[in-house]
């Protein structure tokens, strides 16, 4: 049981950490990791929840970068090819140790001009190639009837065939969740609801900091030898905690999803198209037992809670009809959400679609770390040279390399491809419940089923497999504080069906009111805070 209250006395009377990591999305998680596997006494802090940012926020694909490849060919860039090669070198290992959160799957790319062909084809095999050992199979070329007769949905007119490729899915906040997780396994301190309010210095240098917490209202400090800065698109606000005169490293760009139902999804396969007329990339793809259709690519302003417009789903809707045999109406969308992405910034680039996802670890005056930029399928190596930068920083030595590339990730241990039935078998359970408990919590999945006897292996509702016991085991077990926590992030609810994750507020409410001890104005709060969070917009 994870007991947060013991993990802040540790944190308070902890004396001096190697290192003080603040922002727990993926490059957070991943730096907490790395380090305290290398031996490095480390503490995070995230001011909300893991994943509650954009690592949360995602299309939902562990890829290389097809478009960067197109950029690399084009233009002759070889920052974006190296991304490439990167991307799908990552892509191999984060499926490699998270078998349980990621799974290949096939997208297809249809084509439509003769010229195509061929350019697709080839950068496609380019793609497998460079993907090497750690490949997930061989792109193909199909014929339009086959491909049609496939993927009825795609639009026949002008319709020349299309490409079969390759690259991975996940389920980008309990990947989050996992790193945090196993970033513990390895000794590391990490909490939620800690937010930075100032950074400490010490003989002109950064040496921790004064954090608040989000729960009890107390503030406290924690020094370390180097403090790192991952905290995604607010990068540069933490940097100027540090000094009010830097100069910003990022540019930030919003990206919109939206969800149908199963039966808009093609079958057991995403579809690509690699460029709209004005130069987005537009995916359809089965995700969880829905239809995720994404994404934008527009600038942004930093704000908390960041939401799909009502232009930007019309965009996406407006993209299904034009490339696709689909009416969609408003009554379809079951649930919508928008992400920041943080960007290496370019002063000469003005649209952010072109700037590239590299990253950047930068190094101020005072000895704070900053890493900012990459993608998700990256945050390892992204993860690796922050800790290797904070070394440098500290000098210290710790007496293991960066082997971040073999540490199975929580769930990951125990984790077969009949675990579902396995699991269907023991615990009488319907196929998609063992399925979504194999998937969601992987070896962990007997000691979640542990919390759900009785009336706690009922559903929360109806139509969805998730199950009341769930919410007593993330709230033990997986540092859930607020509703939100768990049915936007511990499970998918709130982004595959915002009506569904309505429905089963009050049953989570009084789960976790019990496990918390809320009085009845903290339920009060809490069930303010969610019908806000889970407000649909898409229906207005």
């Amino acid at each position: 049981m994870v007991r947060r209250e013991t993990d802040l006395e540790s944190l308070k009377r902890g004396g001096e950490f190697d290192l003080l990591v603040v922002g727990g999305g993926a490059t957070g998680c991943g730096v907490a990791l790395d380090a305290a596997s290398r031996g490095l006494r480390v503490a995070l802090v995230e001011r909300e929840d893991f994943a509650s940012g954009t690592s949360g926020r995602s299309t939902k694909l562990v890829h290389g970068g097809v478009r960067y490849l197109e950029a690399a060919l084009t233009h002759l860039d070889r920052v974006q090819f190296n991304l490439v090669r990167e991307g799908l070198h990552e892509r191999g290992i984060l499926l490699r140790l998270a078998p349980h959160l990621c799974h290949r799957l096939p997208l297809v790319t249809p084509l439509y001009g003769t010229l195509e062909v061929p350019y697709v084809w080839f950068g496609l095999k380019l793609y497998d190639l460079l993907a090497g050992r750690l490949g997930l199979g061989h792109s193909r070329f199909l014929r339009a009837r086959e491909l049609l007769r496939r993927f009825p949905m795609i639009r026949s007119q002008g319709l020349k065939g299309g490409v079969l490729y390759y690259d991975g899915q996940f389920n980008d906040a309990r990947m989050n969740l996992a790193l945090a997780l196993t970033a513990r396994q390895q000794s590391a301190l990490v909490l939620n609801y800690l937010e930075v309010q100032e950074l400490l210095h010490r003989e002109g240098r950064v040496a921790g900091a004064l954090v608040r917490d989000g729960i009890e209202g107390d503030s406290f400090e924690i020094r370390a030898r180097c403090v790192v800065n991952a905290t995604g698109p607010w990068s540069d606000l933490v940097r100027r905690l540090d000094d009010p005169r830097q100069e910003p490293l990022l540019a930030v760009s919003s990206g919109s999803h939206l969800v149908l139902p199963a039966s808009f999804a093609p079958a057991g396969a995403g579809i690509t198209i690699p460029r709209t007329e004005d130069g987005r990339v537009l995916f359809i793809l089965p995700w969880l037992g829905g239809c995720l259709v994404g994404t934008t690519d527009n600038p942004a302003r930093l704000e908390p809670d960041p939401q799909a417009s009502p232009g930007d789903i019309d965009y996406l809707v407006r993209h299904l009809k034009r490339y696709f045999n689909l009416e969609v109406a408003p009554s379809d969308i079951t649930a919508a959400w928008c992400g920041l992405r943080p960007l290496v910034q370019d002063p000469a680039a003005h649209d952010t679609a072109r700037l590239a996802r590299d990253h950047v670890v930068n190094v101020s005056g005072t000895g704070l770390v900053s890493i900012a930029g990459g993608k998700w399928t990256t945050y390892r190596r992204m993860a690796q040279d922050a800790v290797d930068a904070a070394l440098r920083v500290a000098q210290l030595a710790p007496g293991k390399g960066c082997h971040s590339d073999r540490i199975p990730l929580w769930g990951a241990d125990g984790f077969h491809d009949t675990l579902a039935d396995e699991l269907a078998r023991e615990f009488h359970l319907e196929p998609e419940q063992a399925a979504h408990l194999s998937r969601n919590y992987g070896g962990e999945a007997g000691r979640v089923l542990a919390c759900c006897r009785g009336a706690l292996a009922e559903r929360l509702v109806a139509h969805h497999p998730y199950l009341k016991g769930e919410v007593v085991y993330a709230v033990r077990h997986e540092m859930v504080r607020h509703g939100a926590d768990f049915l936007l992030r511990r499970i998918p609810l709130g982004l595959l069906d915002q009506a569904a994750a309505l429905e089963a507020v009050p049953a989570v409410l009084d789960l976790m009111s019990r496990e918390l001890s809320w009085s009845p104005s903290e339920r009060a709060v809490e069930a303010q805070r969610l019908s806000t969070v889970l407000h649909r917009p898409h229906t207005s």
